[in-house]
């Protein structure tokens, strides 16, 4: 990596975006290390069957409920590495799969719909634009893939904390196409037709 960091809002020119595998498992942790901010929940949030007592789990828990995940072959989601090591983390995959959030936004089923859930981007490496880089590269990566429909669900009231914006900020999908199918619904999920874009 260059000794030079890339200047506020701009995205780290040597990045790159990998899908989530067995082989990355190592690089998935390293991103969610207990040493920063929002590493202990290691993406377990909308894994577990309610929010109750989740803010006092401990990363313990949480991290033994992903490697179960993993051991379970399920690898849900991308990796953003800039020189090489690894800088952010987009939580992705089948929207139906997580109970949690289907029940939350009372949504009806959608077998063929997929999910952006979580955003995660290292201290050292944020307001580089690393988050707005890697969405793109991940809805380049599912229409691709033939995936058609994308929900996202951001926080909508006004936050720089990146405690809450670990679901992604309101303005990133915005910018990037995401519309409210119902803007009547309070917090309302967004969502993105790939045909279209």
């Amino acid at each position: 990596m260059s000794d030079q960091p890339a200047a506020p809002g701009e995205p780290q020119p040597d990045m790159e975006v990998r899908q989530l595998d067995a082989t990355r498992e190592r690089d998935f942790w390293a991103v969610h290390s207990t040493e920063h901010d929002c590493g202990w929940c290691a993406c377990a949030a909308w894994w577990v069957p309610t929010w109750e007592g989740f803010g006092a789990r401990k990363a313990e828990e949480n991290r033994g409920l992903r490697a179960e995940l993993f051991r379970r072959g399920e690898f849900d989601g991308y990796i953003a590495y800039a020189g090489g090591e690894p800088v952010g983390w987009c939580q992705v995959g089948p929207r139906d799969r997580l109970a949690k959030l289907v029940k939350q936004y009372a949504l009806a089923p959608d077998p063929a719909g997929f999910a952006i859930t979580c955003f995660l981007v290292l201290p050292s490496h944020r307001r580089r634009g690393v988050a707005r880089e890697l969405l793109a590269r991940v809805l380049d990566d599912l229409r691709f893939r033939g995936i058609l429909r994308v929900e996202v669900f951001p926080r909508v009231e006004e936050t720089s904390d990146p405690l809450d914006l670990w679901t992604g900020p309101l303005s990133l999908y915005a910018e990037a196409g995401f519309r409210a199918r119902d803007p009547a619904v309070p917090r309302p999920p967004l969502m993105l037709d790939l045909a279209l874009r």
